[in-house]
């Protein structure tokens, strides 16, 4: 007899590449009391937006000194909240070393100094090579219904919706996300940092809208467009809401 598995047995898991939308949080300095304060006041805003959500926390523009950033604190205020802190993005190595002890994952910043990885000194540029023609990427097109706890996503262009958004849905796209019935759940458009998209829907009740990484949450949006056919664009770092002129 052997304990060995036979090869016929189901594998306790496999690894599959996913895409998952995170929130992140962009800290621009850690006291813990400020911290909790300005905590308590987005939920107040959207407490339905904030339960049991992921996160990541940004390091990107944030300024404080790092002796101050305490990432026990700090997780220990989001879970008394039932926020889930998965991850640190961008800081210094000082900043991202502190982030590990506290079992943080670590993601690459949106610096160009993250992004970018200079060639050797003694490596000559490599030449231009000439362009090619861009192809335009096909849009993604949905004709049903979007519904509670489903999640439709285009990695690579825009987003048609022939159908209702429902509350609790959740639509993404890295170009623009058109939805051609009422838009009652969430909206991101320009996932990978395109700021140019541009949501459009015939009746705009979202409970969130973002673009680029910028959002507005349902009481936001309800000043103006709210129940009317409307485009959301990002204009000097805001979220504008402007009406679609019907003809």
């Amino acid at each position: 007899m052997t304990d060995a598995p036979q090869a016929s047995e189901r594998p306790a898991f496999q690894l599959k590449s996913t895409t998952v939308s995170l929130t992140a949080l962009e800290l621009a300095f850690f006291d813990e009391d400020s911290f909790e304060l300005a905590l308590r006041e987005k939920i107040r805003q959207a407490p339905g937006f904030f339960k049991d959500i992921p996160i990541i926390v940004s390091l990107d523009n944030y300024e404080g000194p790092t002796g101050e950033l305490d990432f026990f604190k700090l997780l220990g205020t989001c879970r008394r909240h039932n926020i889930h802190v998965v991850g640190v993005r961008g800081g210094n190595d000082d900043q991202r070393r502190l982030a590990r002890h506290a079992a943080l994952a670590i993601l690459p910043g949106n610096s160009r100094q993250d992004r970018d990885t200079p060639p050797e000194a003694s490596e000559p540029a490599p030449e231009a090579a000439p362009s090619a023609p861009v192809e335009p990427v096909a849009a993604r097109v949905v004709s049903q219904p979007v519904r509670s706890g489903q999640q439709v996503y285009a990695p690579e262009g825009d987003l048609i919706i022939l159908a209702p958004v429902q509350a609790g849905a959740e639509v993404l796209a890295a170009g623009n996300i058109h939805v051609y019935g009422p838009l009652r759940g969430r909206a991101l458009a320009g996932v990978h940092g395109l700021e140019s998209a541009r949501v459009f829907c015939q009746s705009l009740e979202a409970e969130l809208v973002s673009i680029a990484g910028h959002y507005k949450i349902s009481e936001d949006l309800q000043e103006s467009g709210w129940k009317a056919a409307a485009q959301v664009q990002l204009r000097d770092d805001l979220l504008v809401v402007t009406p679609l002129e019907r003809t």
